[in-house]
């Protein structure tokens, strides 16, 4: 089965900029559906940034404008770059991986990711 191990988090002041890390490993789809997502404690976790392994991420509206996540096939890892962090964005961020390739967007519900990380914590101060 599909590992997945984050890193990349950590402290950061507000308007700085982190780049999440998400490495796949035992992968034996060609191209399938990641994403991105967050929770903060004592709250629902919510996507950050959906995409399929060969194309381009869609963005949910907590962080659009802000993020941007790629994907280096060579190397099987799954990135978020975040600018402009502000003390909201403090949360758990993980990574999650769906072999159901087709309808790789904004519309994927959580629950059909197959497969997660453990996740990285982010603390963005004031």
């Amino acid at each position: 089965q599909v590992q997945l191990v984050e890193s990349g988090g950590g402290s950061v002041q507000a308007g700085g900029s982190l780049r999440l890390s998400c490495a796949a490993s035992r992968v034996t789809y060609s191209r399938y559906c990641m994403g991105w997502f967050r929770q903060v404690a004592g709250e629902e976790r919510e996507a950050v940034a959906i995409m399929p392994t060969d194309g381009r991420a869609d963005y949910f509206d907590s962080m659009k404008g802000r993020v941007t996540a790629s994907f280096d096939n060579a190397r099987k890892i799954l990135y978020l770059q975040m600018n402009s962090l502000k003390p909201e964005d403090t949360a758990t961020y993980s990574c999650a991986a769906s072999t159901s390739y087709y309808g790789c967007n904004s519309q994927r519900t959580l629950r059909e990711f197959e497969v997660w990380g453990q996740g990285t914590h982010v603390t963005v101060s004031s």
